[in-house]
Parts: structure tokens; sequence; C-alpha cells
């Protein structure tokens, strides 16, 4: 079985996350491609389309959203994810289960005794007049029935587990500040999502293994539990694996992969690319090594903003009216110093309309 090093992992990464050319997908399909992007800061997903797209134009996903074509909703690992309105309606009845157990695992005492089928009917009552409400005003349409979990705990489980919402625009518009106002998902997009095969069969675990390693691999088995959260996969991966080619990391692991999907040279150039927080190139692996020291993997949980250079993580970035701030992580090459601010006056031409687009590289950390 071929081995496969970090580098070579990189770069499959970096081609199957649109990050060593831009593409020239339509935006609905690069976030189909990339099975969503995470979005619990809503202007993100901006920047890691803008990385990865070429000629991004940011109104295009406002009018996705609004046209309801993209949305806003809780779906792998709990977190608020940027994706289509077809693979939510596809993908988000197999997440059910892991939902109700994410959110239980943060509120179990709070939750003891409340029958949650019970909760999620109450809610689902309370939301068939139509109106989009805040987490707190359907806990509080509620707190009679259920005193005790308090609002944050009712809140939390009923629209992040229970009834599938969607947050409703603007939230998420570029330049745009609003609160989260929810709504059901079928409410919104005028169909209900799609129920578990009757037989048992499991389509849309095969589809998320086939779907995961089109943008993530190649891959482990515990790399595609880390991205969607879902621990029920081996079926589906033994169901689709007569389909996929295999290979070994260099700590042995077993990768899957799909066996047309792009594995460049390990010597291809990469460019430097800016990602935003809580990017799926990072989050979506349980080893991360491939693209991030481990030295700095809590940089991708924390929710800072990274560039890439020659792939991998070398510093982080932020941006304060028009100046964008970068801060090696390391010591860096005057090329890549170089490289690196020219990106980020683009990335500042990008989120300002002032003219005066400034970067600065600050000295890395001894």
């Amino acid at each position: 079985m071929s081995v496969l090093d970090s580098r070579a992992l990189n770069r499959a990464t970096l081609a199957r996350q649109l990050l060593i050319d831009r593409a020239d997908l339509p935006v609905l399909d690069a976030v189909a491609h990339l099975c969503g992007l995470q979005a619990q800061e809503p202007q993100e997903p901006y920047v890691g389309l803008w990385s990865r797209l070429r000629g991004f134009d940011p109104a295009v996903l406002s009018d996705l959203l609004t046209g309801r074509a993209v949305v806003r909703t809780h779906l792998m690992r709990r977190t608020v994810h940027l994706v289509t309105a077809d693979d939510v309606l596809a993908w988000r009845a197999r997440h059910d289960p892991m939902l109700r157990q994410r959110v239980l695992g943060v509120y179990r005492r709070e939750l003891a005794g409340v029958d949650l089928d019970e909760l999620a009917r109450a809610g689902r009552a309370v939301l068939a007049d139509g109106e989009p409400r805040s987490m707190t005003e359907l806990a509080r349409a509620l707190a009679e029935g259920w005193p005790e979990p308090g609002p944050r705990a009712l809140g939390e489980m009923l629209v992040a587990a229970l009834v599938p919402m969607v947050q409703l625009p603007p939230r998420g518009l570029w330049r745009t500040r609003a609160g989260v106002r929810n709504l059901p998902l079928a409410s919104w997009l005028g169909r209900e999502i799609d129920p578990p095969a009757p037989d048992g069969s499991d389509p849309v675990g095969q589809a998320l293994v086939r779907r995961y390693l089109a943008a993530f691999g190649p891959a482990a088995t515990a790399d595609l539990r880390a991205w969607c959260g879902l621990a029920g996969l081996p079926a589906a991966v033994a169901a689709v694996r007569d389909e996929l080619v295999t290979f070994r990391d260099e700590r042995g692991r077993e990768l899957l992969d799909l066996p047309d999907a792009p594995r460049p040279d390990p010597d291809t150039p990469a460019p430097v690319r800016f990602l935003p927080a809580f990017d799926n190139a990072l989050l979506g692996y349980d080893d991360r090594s491939r693209i991030v020291d481990d030295a700095h993997r809590g940089l991708s949980v924390a929710g800072a903003r990274v560039v890439l250079v020659d792939g991998r993580v070398a510093a982080t970035w932020d941006v304060k009216a028009d100046t964008v701030t970068v801060t090696p992580l390391r010591d860096l090459a005057r090329t890549d110093r170089e490289a690196m601010a020219e990106q980020g006056r683009e990335l500042a031409s990008f989120l300002s309309d002032d003219n005066h687009h400034r970067v600065e590289v600050a000295t890395p950390p001894r």
C-alpha cells in the first residue's frame, strides 16, 4: 500500500479545498463542493470563498441566502454551517441523533427528565404561526411548561437539535450585522427534510463519505468522524469501500480516497492563502498535521484567522479599519513576506471600500 507523506497530503488537501488555483466555479457549486463552510462568525465564509474562487463577488452569496438556495443552520459538529438547501434537506435527518447528544452533553443536568419529543412538539407548535424567533424568545414561550431547565438549555436544544432551523437573513449577509432569528427549515424552504431510508440502509451516510473525500481526501475514518461529528459511519464506509482506493500515512493510518480525485505532485507550488476563522480546511480532520504544526494546532479551534505559506499555517491575521495585520509564527523568507503582503493588500481591498489598502507584517515572536 502506497504511503503518502505529509507534503503529499498537504497538496491533495489544497487541491480539494480549491487553495492551489482559485477556481472558476459558481458560488453555489463551490459551497456544495466544500460540503458547506463553517459559519458561526457570519462574515467569515466570504473570506473563505474569496480565497478559493476567482473573481468572487460577495453579493452573489448574499443573493443565494435571500434566495433560499443556501442556508445557515446547525449541522456538522453541531456548529453553524453555510450549506446548500439541497444538502441540508438531504443530510439533516442523518445528523439528528448526533445533534441531540451533543446538546445533551452540555446540558445533561438541566435537561434531565425532559421528554425531548414532547419538547419538540411544543416548539413546533409555537413556531407554527410562521413568525421567526430568537432562541431566547422561543425558550421563553415554553418556559411555563418547562421551568426547570432554564432558557439557555431549552433554547439550544430546540434550535440546535430538536427542530431543524434556518438562521434567517439579514444574518449572514455581506457587511451586515444582524441578530439570529430562527424559522423551521421546512417553512423557509417550502419542503420537508428527507426522511431516513425506510429499509434501514444509509444512502446519506454513503453520500457523506464520497462527498467528504472529494473535498478533504485522502483521509482516515477518524478524519471523517471529526469533520461531521457522526460516529455511526463504519457501515457506510464499508458499503462504498469497493469504490475507493487506499493509502497509508506516515503514522500507518489507513487513508481512503476516490480513485480519480486530484493528488498533485508534492512539489506543486502552493501560493499564499488567507483563511477565515474556523475554516474547515483545518477543522475537517482529526489529524491536522497535514496543514498545521502540532505546536499551533490550537489556533484552529481558538478562532484564529491563519495564513498559509507553502500550504501550511505560518501566520495569523486580523483586520481593523483598512489595515490587515499579519503576525508570522516563525521566521519567513523575504519572498514569502512579500507574497503575504501582496495577498494582504488584495484582501484589504476586498474587505473595505477604502482605496488605502494597508498591510502590516509584524515581526515573528521570539
